[in-house]
């Protein structure tokens, strides 16, 4: 039971961790299957994590912080779309630049703000997301097997974690089974015969941008609203640049993200598990090799394990209309 409980909480963890990366990951799709290629996802997560707090804790309110999260992602992504579509930008370079501004202007403005090194006050309970209980979780937890899983596994989380898994099936209807969805593929995959069809290619690309600015501003409130109860320095971690590599992990495809980032989140909560305890063969484990893992065997996943990934064929080439 022991081992059960164990295994229980690791992927209650698991759960935990891939949210933002989930997040992150769905937004990175919408982009690149318009053919924008989006490396400021890093970026973009961290002005919504400090958006998120330093609006909840002025306003005292959780909405109102998810709210402003999202809608400076959204600006940032506008940026990005106003650099790579509209001007033909390079768009490596622009979401490079995104995140250069993104963390030098977090801590400075929190510095300015709230004068506590560039972080912000930390969160009451009324200004984040607290945990959702489900009916019944608490009389059942005590039934074996079944109750752990009802009470831990699918209640106890906050309404963000249950957004960004819904958010899935959403997604893949968006983009296989509406229009918008169909000519956001096309536009990614051949934008002059969208033009063609006399359909904007540019505005197809920032509708993209804009969801993808809606998702990464859920994922960084998440950050400072659930996780963490407050914006720190450079809280995203990579968790950006490791969303990028489960998208292309995953093939592009929004179930497969999915199970891309609750593999990730597995190998981030079974590294935290293991820290301090001795392996068999191997004794104890130094910390920072283990909280390096995660990113040490994304890299062996990603050059050993993937296969063939074909990305958007219009991905990352500005689109000249032919005159």
């Amino acid at each position: 039971m022991d081992l059960f409980n164990a295994i229980i909480q690791v992927l209650d963890s698991t759960i935990r961790l891939s949210v933002p990366l989930l997040l992150a990951c769905l937004a990175g799709l919408y982009s690149e299957r318009a053919g924008i290629f989006d490396i400021g996802l890093e970026g973009k997560m961290l002005v919504g994590a400090f958006a998120g707090a330093a609006s909840a804790s002025v306003f005292h309110s959780a909405y109102i912080g998810l709210g402003m999260a999202i809608l400076i992602s959204v600006a940032f992504a506008l940026v990005h779309g106003f650099a790579s579509i509209t001007h033909r930008g390079n768009q490596i370079v622009s979401g490079v630049a995104i995140n250069f501004i993104a963390a030098g202007s977090t801590i400075m403005l929190g510095q300015a703000w709230f004068q506590q090194g560039g972080r912000t006050p930390a969160l009451a309970s009324d200004e984040r997301f607290g945990a959702i209980i489900w009916p019944g979780a608490d009389a059942l937890r005590g039934v074996p097997i079944l109750g752990p899983i009802y009470s831990e596994l699918i209640s106890g989380h906050s309404v963000l974690v249950y957004v960004a898994f819904l958010a899935v099936p959403f997604t893949w209807w968006v983009l296989f089974r509406t229009r918008f969805g169909l000519r956001m593929r096309a536009v990614g995959e051949n934008p002059a015969a969208v033009d063609t069809a006399g359909i904007s290619v540019a505005w197809l690309r920032y509708r993209a941008l804009i969801c993808t600015g809606m998702l990464t501003g859920i994922a960084g409130a998440y950050l400072s609203m659930v996780q963490n109860g407050g914006f720190v320095k450079d809280m995203t971690a990579g968790k950006g640049y490791i969303a990028l590599a489960a998208l292309i992990f995953a093939k592009w495809k929004p179930v497969n993200a999915m199970f891309a980032c609750l593999l990730f989140g597995f190998l981030d909560a079974l590294s935290i598990r293991l820290q301090g305890t001795p392996l068999p063969l191997i004794g104890k484990v130094p910390v920072q090799l283990m909280q390096a893992l995660p990113y040490i065997l994304t890299v062996i996943l990603l050059a050993g394990f993937i296969g063939r990934a074909i990305p958007p064929r219009a991905g990352g080439v500005p689109y000249v209309k032919e005159r």
